[in-house]
């Protein structure tokens, strides 16, 4: 009797021992988000916005919503008459992403000049704003709307407020992610919006990767190979590197900004241990410059948004360019043609698919 009084007793901890952990570890996503801290900013549309923030290493999770208005529980049909208007609640942990590199972020993504709307969206409904949800992150804005007013990249004032948090309405689920269930209708109503022009103008194209990321930030993101290839133009080792005999299907982008650059179905075996394509997925987004290092004169290739070091290209390929892209693994991550749909690339899903 005193054995089994034992056990029931023992039992009867650990069974509360249990209860109290879930308590204390639910609930929350992947349990981590539950205990993530938020951030909410309006940028105009905020499909726009997700994509910038969603990729950032750290980010648990953006949500697209409603924030501001009179009413209780507003719909895309009735947020504008209740005074709301479109911004998105971001997730993140702390520790691997600093509320200072999220304000970077943002200020890289809107017309912070603006009061009447942002780019093509006009109307209150799509005006910028930062929600500070603490004095800390007040502190932390006021400060980063400061140092970018100190820059003078602008013309005009900068109007963005920076408010209180009010309560945050998320939107219906089909705005949820939009960027990654609508790729190519999200592309072309964002290079219809005006937005990447007037960022690309006002920002310029000599260096789109320090617009999103701090070095502080990059840093974090990257491996220290990753680093010095695409920010210092290093080279890594040929035949050590992940990529050069990779011969599954699908595309490579690039390892900052996600930009699609290459395709399995152009990437050939060189001889030269690294990988090596015969034309770009998309020439648009690859920028070349002369490169005099080394004594000797030889045609850089950088990606346009992230302005990347990729590697350089070279007059030796085959038919029909006649071109070898010789890159950089460290540059870029490989997507798998079948995860091309989830990952956001879906308009270059036919190019594998069976005929």
């Amino acid at each position: 009797m005193k054995i089994s009084g034992q056990i029931m007793a023992n039992a009867s901890l650990l069974l509360l021992g249990f209860v109290l952990v879930s308590l204390l570890s639910a609930p929350g996503g992947e349990a981590a988000e539950g205990k993530g801290s938020k951030a909410i900013f309006a940028g105009g549309c905020f499909w726009c916005m997700e994509k910038p923030f969603a990729q950032l290493d750290g980010v648990f999770s953006v949500t697209a919503g409603y924030m501001g208005g009179r009413t209780s529980n507003p719909t895309y049909e009735n947020y504008v008459a209740g005074g709301h208007i479109e911004a998105i609640e971001i997730v993140y942990d702390p520790a691997r992403i600093s509320y200072a590199e999220l304000l970077d972020v943002f200020w890289c993504q809107i017309d912070p000049t603006d009061s009447g709307g942002q780019f093509v969206d006009r109307g209150h409904a799509y005006t910028s704003g930062i929600f500070y949800l603490d004095e800390e992150q007040h502190q932390l804005a006021e400060k980063s709307k400061n140092e970018l007013a100190a820059r003078r990249l602008f013309a005009k004032p900068i109007v963005t407020p920076i408010v209180p948090a009010t309560t945050f309405y998320p939107a219906e689920e089909y705005h949820q992610d939009y960027y990654k269930k609508n790729p190519i209708r999200y592309r072309i109503y964002r290079a219809g919006s005006g937005r990447d022009q007037f960022l690309e103008k006002i920002r310029g194209d000599g260096n789109r990767a320090s617009q999103k990321w701090s070095e502080t930030e990059l840093r974090r993101r990257l491996t220290p190979l990753q680093y010095q290839v695409t920010q210092e133009g290093a080279t890594e080792p040929a035949f050590s590197n992940a990529l050069w005999d990779n011969k599954r299907a699908g595309i490579y982008v690039d390892i900052v900004s996600g930009e699609p650059l290459f395709s399995s179905l152009d990437k050939y075996d060189s001889g030269t241990g690294w990988p090596s394509f015969s034309r770009p997925l998309s020439p648009e987004r690859i920028v070349t410059h002369e490169d005099r290092s080394f004594f000797t004169t030889r045609t850089e290739v950088r990606s346009r948004e992230a302005n990347s070091h990729l590697g350089h290209v070279f007059a030796d390929g085959p038919p029909p360019t006649g071109l070898r892209y010789c890159l950089n693994s460290a540059a870029l991550r490989f997507v798998l043609g079948a995860d091309l749909e989830k990952e956001g690339y879906g308009e270059f899903l036919p190019l594998f698919q069976k005929k």
